[in-house]
């Protein structure tokens, strides 16, 4: 088993990362449960998966647990979901120091994660990640929000849980298209800076026997960037790359074209194009992120009306006056935020958008 310490003042807790610690019923959760009672959030295609093993690890631990299986879907981080989540927290008799358990991939560690930092002024909270974007980069952090029809995330809070458990076994289960919206995080990761992880995506076609360091290597990565700045405003902002552009093809399509991943590695795309057309990337910088791209089968091409994203764009968290900060690339493993003025970015979307047409 792998740990990661994750140190920050007064929040500080511990990954855990290793094959079978859900599946084979490993983990240890008795001790965050000092009433012997906990809430799980999960989804119903999680739970029937693996809310068995995790039901079985509690009740043998002793611990009373109510467990809440929502449809799957992003349409479920919404005021509506999160006070309906509240009303069974009362109904269920829970404390300040019972935890919520979120078992399931971002949408649910989002959801869950939020729900524990308001209610009662704030819950101990579990992260039990099942996807591998969530194993690489959701969990990890302690960013948990809700979206508004305006916008994704738009209501949240930085609000770490007390553990992370990470069983790399579940990903055996996720479809090709989750597989790959996870991708396009580990994917960035390296784009960051993470060198040994960008080594193993160059060098190896399959990932298989390498999966507990690649999981480790982006949780890394993210730790060290949340332990310099856990609330978000210098170096963790890095993080964001590709995440401005994809948040508005998110909600360009109401949520329902693309999963959170696929957008993020158009996203990531756009932004090398912006890099390479302002000049702030090294030449092959923008070819060497789409190759990694197309090696492992994820779509980076903007086939959408630009002109009606770019408004959603300005409606991201980092816009300001005249435009938004990017997360651009001087080069791969050299991020950098740069300020981007409307006129610049209508030049990128409509530059992407020829390319699209011409290719």
């Amino acid at each position: 088993m792998i740990e990661l310490f994750i140190e920050i003042p007064g929040r500080s807790y511990m990954i855990l990362i290793g094959k079978g610690i859900l599946t084979q019923k490993k983990i240890e959760l008795k001790n965050f449960c000092p009433h012997n009672k906990a809430v799980v959030v999960s989804d119903t295609t999680v739970w029937e998966l693996y809310g068995g093993a995790l039901g079985q690890a509690l009740t043998e631990q002793g611990v009373d647990f109510t467990h809440l299986a929502l449809p799957p879907g992003e349409n479920n981080k919404s005021m509506r979901t999160l006070e309906s989540l509240f009303k069974t927290f009362y109904q269920t008799g829970l404390t300040r120091n019972d935890p919520i358990i979120a078992l399931g991939g971002g949408v649910i560690g989002d959801l869950a994660g939020f729900a524990a930092s308001t209610y009662m002024r704030g819950v101990p909270f579990i992260q039990i990640p099942t996807t591998l974007l969530a194993q690489v980069d959701a969990s990890v952090g302690g960013k948990v929000a809700i979206n508004m029809e305006e916008g994704k995330n738009l209501i949240g809070s930085f609000y770490q849980p007390k553990q992370v458990i990470i069983d790399p076994d579940v990903l055996s289960t996720l479809t090709a298209r989750e597989w790959n919206a996870g991708m396009a995080e580990v994917i960035k990761y390296a784009a960051l800076g993470q060198y040994e992880l960008l080594s193993i995506l160059e060098n190896h076609f399959s990932l298989n026997e390498h999966l507990e360091q690649i999981i480790y290597l982006c949780c890394k990565c993210k730790a060290e960037y949340v332990e310099q700045d856990e609330k978000d405003y210098s170096v963790r902002m890095m993080l964001n790359f590709g995440h401005t552009f994809g948040h508005a093809l998110e909600k360009y399509h109401a949520y329902s074209r693309y999963n959170h991943g696929e957008a993020v590695a158009i996203g990531m795309a756009l932004a090398a194009r912006a890099g390479a057309l302002l000049e702030i990337s090294e030449e092959g910088t923008e070819q060497k992120l789409l190759r990694l791209m197309e090696k492992f089968g994820l779509n980076h091409r903007l086939e959408d009306d630009w002109e009606q994203i770019i408004p959603l764009t300005l409606n991201d968290k980092k816009n300001f006056s005249g435009g938004i900060s990017l997360v651009l690339l001087r080069k791969m493993g050299e991020p950098i935020i740069k300020k981007v003025l409307l006129e610049d970015l209508m030049r990128i979307f409509r530059e992407e958008h020829i390319n699209y047409e011409c290719r």
